[in-house]
């Protein structure tokens, strides 16, 4: 019975399987993107996503957390994962089935040395319709559950710094919809849930009167089932 079994695996032929990381963090008011260009044949050069193949001591998560902290030098990354994404000729060079993470990070707070380390930089995520192979569906993919998670949870909390404004907070909703949003409206429905907190310092670097701070609450376990309906 154990032979047989043994048989019926080796018979089978072997895949690639692989992580690709959406990594997407908030910077001059727009969503942006960490790519690199590809060091490797086919579409060397190109413009590709981060990732890298499973090793075989590493589950799916684990392989995306060695990714994300080798890249980015941060631990305790929020990460969710998009899909598997399996067409047969998805990667000419070989077959392989990619599962797919989103993580959102504060720009500022990575390690600015490992970019070129890996000869990666942030770009401005319209541009990944410029990426290789599936990348841009990868994207879009995950840019769609970004925008639905965004209107049921508090999740500027992994892209602001630990204060910000409520123009800070606005400009990145605005960033994650693609559209404008009435400000009164947007501060109102703010203000009106209990995830953020008003500092006692006040930011003057856009007017002489200036605006207050907030930060999000210690506790967002008990955000994590609101809804937000923007």
């Amino acid at each position: 019975m154990m032979s047989a079994e043994v048989n019926y695996y080796n018979s089978q032929n072997p895949f690639l399987v692989a992580v690709d990381c959406i990594i997407l963090g908030f910077q001059d008011n727009e969503i942006k993107l960490l790519v690199h260009h590809r060091q490797m044949e086919p579409a060397k050069g190109g413009l590709s996503l981060m990732g890298g193949f499973v090793r075989e001591n590493e589950s799916l998560n684990d392989a995306a957390i060695r990714v994300l902290t080798s890249l980015t030098g941060l631990e305790n990354i929020f990460m969710e994962q998009v899909g598997t994404y399996g067409d047969i000729d998805r990667d000419p060079g070989e077959r392989v089935i990619s599962c797919v993470y989103y993580a959102l990070i504060d720009v500022r707070a990575q390690d600015e040395s490992l970019l070129e380390k890996y000869n990666a930089s942030w770009v401005n995520i319209n541009r990944s319709d410029e990426l290789i192979f599936d990348h841009p569906q990868m994207v879009r993919d995950a840019i769609n559950i970004l925008r639905n998670k965004a209107a049921m949870q508090p999740i500027g909390f992994n892209l602001l710094p630990e204060k910000f404004t409520l123009t800070h907070l606005q400009a990145l909703y605005e960033a994650i919809y693609g559209k404008s949003l009435d400000k009164r409206n947007f501060r109102k429905r703010m203000l009106g849930f209990d995830f953020i907190e008003k500092l006692n310092e006040v930011d003057k670097s856009g007017s002489k009167k200036g605006a207050y701070y907030y930060k999000f609450k210690e506790d967002k376990t008990h955000l994590l089932n609101s809804d937000y309906g923007f």
